[in-house]
């Protein structure tokens, strides 16, 4: 899927970076950012700001201050621009599972109190800082939830997704689950969306969506007729399914769900299996594929999921580790000799950079690809706490998003 030459137009037009040059699907140009440092919070931003657009506690957010303390909705300040970056008008903000680590304490990158989660997100430009070059108040966009800082070896290559300065809302600064968000290194991150695409859909597109979009097009380089397995069916499993099915593969969907693998069949799965009522995940998927799957994907981040998925490969396969592993989890203990013996591949994805949104914005256009049957429901902010807290039991179907602030 790297050469689509009749979604070039379309791709083309979807991203514009850089002083609103038109980038092609396969390009990662950067713009120089000078002297970039990491955003720090403390709890002073909770006070007002003079640099601020709007003064005053003028902006609703959802705010916890400890790991794993009360979630509530809160008047704070509102953001202030930084020079290379933009505030934001929220207009959809997705929940994600990465926000729940964030609240109980798994991610390291959120060190200060209080603090606003939420890095899935679309909306309108309403600020922009006296640097950035590409973008003015009243455009509609999106961003992946890893920025780039433009600068780094890492950008430079092209691979943003792990720039050694990288911001992330809702994780090293504060995020979307709020009216408005800052963001940083605007030129080089943020995606211009197309007329066809609404803000819900776009929301659910910064994590989960183009995370698993990248682990099979970039990391597992999975092709037509090739079987592909996913391990977990929540928001990033649902999103591999619908991807590895737009690319002609042959999926097999896992979960203890019966509802959600209902769901994934719709989706495009060839095959679904019940982990709870079947003892030998990785013997049934050899079985039913004639020997292992090409791709297999930990799309939910247990030492179960990720065994399963590196056992259930043929030879020479790629297993891709999306999910978070995490509390008693973090240091799994992994069947390597089978790694070694059967030399299979073991990848990490960590979201999709800001250039190669093109070919996957071009795909939802043509309707290859239809996130919006991916959404759950829709709530407003006020719920989100709530919403948070239950994603320890594992409840929902499909992706929720807020939309109404």
């Amino acid at each position: 899927m790297e050469d689509q030459s009749q979604n070039e137009d379309i791709a083309g037009q979807a991203v514009q970076l850089h002083g609103h040059r038109e980038l092609q699907v396969r390009r990662c140009e950067t713009r120089g950012l000078d002297n970039i440092a990491p955003l720090s919070l403390s709890s002073d931003d909770l006070q007002p700001n003079e640099k601020s657009s709007t003064q005053g506690y003028n902006m609703r957010a959802v705010v916890f201050d400890s790991f794993g303390g009360p979630l509530r909705v809160a008047q704070v300040a509102d953001p202030v621009v930084e020079d290379d970056g933009v505030v934001i008008e929220v207009k959809a903000s997705g929940i994600c599972r990465s926000d729940w680590h964030g609240w109980l304490g798994h991610d390291p990158d959120i060190a200060a109190f209080p603090h606003v989660p939420g890095h899935e997100l679309a909306g309108v430009v309403e600020e922009t800082g006296k640097s950035v070059t590409g973008w003015k108040r009243g455009d509609r966009v999106t961003l992946p939830f890893v920025c780039g800082c433009g600068t780094c070896p890492e950008c430079l290559s092209g691979n943003h997704q792990v720039c050694d300065r990288q911001f992330q809302p809702g994780f090293t600064g504060w995020g979307s689950f709020a009216q408005y968000v800052a963001i940083r290194y605007a030129d080089a991150n943020l995606v211009r969306l197309p007329e066809e695409i609404g803000f819900v859909t776009a929301a659910s597109l910064g994590c989960r969506f183009s995370t698993s979009y990248r682990a099979l097009v970039a990391q597992g380089q999975v092709a037509a007729d090739q079987w592909v397995a996913v391990h977990g069916c929540g928001g990033v499993g649902l999103s591999a399914i619908m991807i590895a099915h737009a690319l002609a593969a042959r999926v097999i969907a896992v979960d203890i769900d019966a509802g959600v693998l209902e769901l994934a069949t719709s989706l495009g799965a060839t095959a679904t299996i019940d982990a709870r009522e079947n003892a030998d995940v990785p013997g049934s998927i050899r079985h039913i594929t004639g020997g292992g799957a090409d791709v297999s994907i930990d799309a939910l981040g247990s030492v179960a999921t990720c065994t399963n998925s590196i056992l259930c490969l043929r030879k020479r396969g790629r297993h891709i580790q999306v999910g978070l592993l995490a509390g008693d989890d973090h240091l799994p203990r992994l069947p390597m000799h089978q790694v070694i013996a059967r030399e299979l591949q073991l990848y990490g994805s960590h979201g999709m950079q800001a250039c190669r949104y093109g070919e996957m914005l071009a795909m939802i256009v043509s309707g290859k690809l239809s996130p919006a049957a991916l959404i759950g429901k829709t709530i407003p902010l006020d719920d989100a706490p709530r919403e948070i807290e239950g994603m320890s039991e594992f409840g929902n179907v499909g992706i929720t998003v807020i939309d109404r602030f």
